[in-house]
């Protein structure tokens, strides 16, 4: 039978993502609107331990690992990218943006951090041996983005007006260390460079969450309007063929058809082509992205699912829950903000293609 537990010292508002460590299965980290980053020993224990948790001057919008599982990377309403030793609890600002920061993302391959702003530009920075090497360059936008996803080789990037740019990351990395100033020097540089490919989103409502497949193929993206998009880089005919939506997050009241957002998406780290998604109806489904097919569904949690995460060997599920306010209501109540932990049985999360 699935376990599942719910940890303890839970974000006291709405959690805005869930990130396991990179090699670490029972190591979370946890960004909220309450001004925190927490991190969580998820098997200490029956309901796990907290080991740090991080003060921010604003809400925290993301969370992600650096190169090992004690460095982290935050950003939010303060307009800061911000570093966190996870061993100390030490923070510090390594660049600012004109607006708030919704998402970040690292590279470990190619050693780059790029943050994503309101202000509608990517600042990316590049690492060396986890310390800044130059100051950031940033990427102008033709539009605010809402999410962004890494592959191996490729960064793409969600925006309003349904734009959506994938990156090269190799160029990527090569332009910035061509342009970028020195870190002393404070400045910054814009760097003008083209996306591999430009697209419009395949779905016809704002994007709310993109993330891109493990095997580098492709990417699933997902709407306000309870559907789900899935697309594939190659841009012969045959490969743009393959893309399909599919609606979900849907749940019949009184014979009328209630629409959730889906706000949380992501792919299985091990079976190629599974994928789980997150909604405002407070729902959790394994879907098949080969076949098209729901694996499973799960039961429903008490409120909205804003963000999950597998752990790096697939075995675990994070499942963070917050009020969506679909409802109207914008006052979280005693018991609405939960962190899950499921463990999932060998060949849960197979799907159907799988061998």
């Amino acid at each position: 039978m699935t376990a599942q537990i719910e940890l303890a010292h839970a974000p006291s508002d709405a959690i805005s993502a869930v990130r396991f460590a990179p090699q670490s299965p029972n190591r979370l980290l946890v960004a909220s609107w309450d001004r925190n980053v927490y991190l969580y020993d998820t098997k200490s224990g029956e309901q796990g331990s907290l080991l740090q948790k991080v003060e921010h001057r604003a809400p925290v919008l993301d969370i992600c690992f650096g190169d090992d599982d004690s460095t982290a990377f935050s950003a939010g309403l303060d307009w800061h990218v911000n570093r966190i030793n996870l061993e100390t609890g030490e923070k510090s600002v390594i660049s600012s943006h004109q607006a708030g920061v919704k998402s970040i993302v690292y590279s470990d391959k190619h050693h780059l951090l790029i943050s994503a702003s309101w202000d509608s530009t990517l600042h990316v920075h590049i690492l060396n041996n986890g310390n800044i090497a130059h100051a950031p360059s940033t990427i102008p936008l033709p539009s605010k983005p809402f999410s962004i996803s890494l592959t191996p080789t490729k960064l793409v990037v969600a925006m309003a007006s349904r734009h959506i740019f994938i990156y090269d990351l190799a160029a990527l990395k090569m332009l910035t260390s061509q342009s970028a100033p020195s870190q002393e020097s404070g400045n910054q540089s814009i760097l003008e460079i083209q996306p591999w490919q430009q697209r419009e989103s395949s779905l016809k409502f704002m994007t709310r969450a993109v993330c891109c497949m493990p095997n580098d193929q492709g990417y699933a993206l997902s709407s306000i309007e309870g559907r789900v998009g899935v697309e594939w880089f190659d841009p012969s005919t045959e490969s743009q063929s393959r893309k399909y939506a599919f609606k979900c997050h849907r749940q019949a009241d009184e014979g009328v058809d209630v629409v959730y957002p889906v706000n949380a998406l992501a792919f299985h780290p091990v079976h190629q082509g599974t994928f789980v998604s997150g909604g405002g109806d407070g729902f959790v489904v394994l879907w098949d992205g080969v076949t098209k097919r729901r694996i499973r569904q799960y039961q429903a949690y008490p409120s909205s699912v804003s963000s999950v995460s597998w752990s790096s060997d697939g075995r675990y599920l994070a499942i963070a829950i917050s009020p969506g306010f679909e409802d109207g209501n914008e006052v979280i109540s005693e018991g609405q903000v939960k962190l899950f932990i499921r463990e999932l049985a060998d060949g849960e999360a197979k799907g159907k293609s799988a061998k």
